[in-house]
């Protein structure tokens, strides 16, 4: 990994002090243009960025941290970045939203501060980085990584059991009578993302309940919209064995197999049973009401800001932390809840 141009490198090529390079970037008068243009050169030369974050964290904070998700679209992260404005606002802090697109070169210049470093730290949900991404990672900005991450036990980390919770989900649907469960979003192979790690929560209830784990229930999705999930389930519904139930990898892709189902003639939950995870606001107004995992989203976003905040004090200190917040079923309408009085009851 190249070394990061520093000041003394400006320097030297320049051919000045280290004091005349700073005096130029912070525009100071009584620097002659002849001096200024030879700084300005060698910095564009060595392709030299000023670390503002390393400047305010000797100084003290900048009073702003960057939370980067992949999508605002998706509810889920829409509701998270609501929290973690929150708890960043009690704590007297401004947050820097930053939609990664979950592409990899995003996620990247998040975690390096966008090579600009103007907040005290970075919040990151990341789903395109690679394991060597973090081990290379400058260690001086702080990170903390939200949902799941790649094999990294060197950066501190918040959520929730996955595989605790989608075995849980598929013990709801088992204890109904549910055999055949598709799982949408899902996956059997691949890095351990989020869909993996799922899955596997599902595969472990089956094997407790001595049933077989049949690969091709588990359907993947180019993305996590809606009209994803009408997609995969219009398809696993048109199958000559159809199953029984839908276990979804998030509500939104719940919510479009709901429609799928819908148009498909299929009663839910007389025929077919869905449940979802994140359990978005819309989750309590859809019709029927929507079945879904429910992580502790004011807790997520507590840790997250409190284990950042606790890196900028100590940049160096270790270990890294794993905080693992709580989650709950929440059982609706789609999966056999009572219906109750008033939309979006609970």
């Amino acid at each position: 990994m190249t070394a990061r141009p520093r000041i003394k490198d400006v320097a030297e090529y320049a051919g000045v002090s280290p004091k005349t390079v700073s005096n130029v970037i912070n525009d100071f008068e009584h620097v002659s243009e002849r001096t200024r243009a030879a700084v300005r050169e060698a910095i564009e030369a060595l392709g030299y960025r000023v670390n503002l974050a390393g400047r305010q964290l000797r100084r003290g904070r900048t009073g702003m941290i960057t939370l980067a998700v992949p999508e605002l679209d998706i509810a889920y992260f829409a509701e998270l970045a609501q929290r973690v404005t929150a708890e960043a606002d009690r704590r007297g802090l401004t947050v820097l939203l930053h939609p990664t697109g979950g592409v990899r070169e995003r996620e990247l210049a998040a975690l390096r501060g966008f090579d600009a470093q103007f907040s005290d730290g970075v919040v990151l949900s990341p789903l395109a980085l690679l394991p060597e991404d973090l081990a290379g990672r400058d260690r001086r900005l702080p990170v903390v990584l939200l949902g799941e991450r790649p094999a990294d036990g060197g950066t501190d980390h918040v959520g929730i059991d996955n595989v605790r919770a989608a075995r849980e989900a598929t013990e709801h649907l088992l204890a109904r009578g549910r055999r055949r469960i598709a799982v949408l979003g899902g996956a059997v192979r691949g890095r351990q993302g989020t869909g993996r790690l799922r899955t596997d929560g599902h595969r472990a209830a089956l094997a407790a309940a001595g049933l077989p784990f049949d690969p091709a229930l588990v359907v993947p999705v180019a993305e996590y919209h809606w009209r994803d999930g009408a997609r995969a389930a219009a398809g696993v519904l048109r199958a000559p064995r159809p199953p029984d139930a839908l276990l979804c990898m998030n509500d939104q892709l719940a919510l479009g197999a709901l429609r799928a189902a819908h148009e498909a003639g299929r009663s839910v939950p007389g025929d077919l049973d869905v449940v979802g995870f994140d359990d978005i606001e819309a989750a309590r107004f859809s019709v029927p009401t929507l079945t879904s995992v429910a992580p502790d989203k004011e807790a997520i976003a507590r840790a997250a800001v409190a284990l950042l905040l606790a890196r900028v004090d100590r940049p160096e200190a270790a270990p890294a932390r794993d905080e693992v917040t709580g989650h709950r079923l929440v059982v609706r309408e789609s999966s056999g809840g009572p219906a109750r009085p008033g939309a979006g009851s609970r």
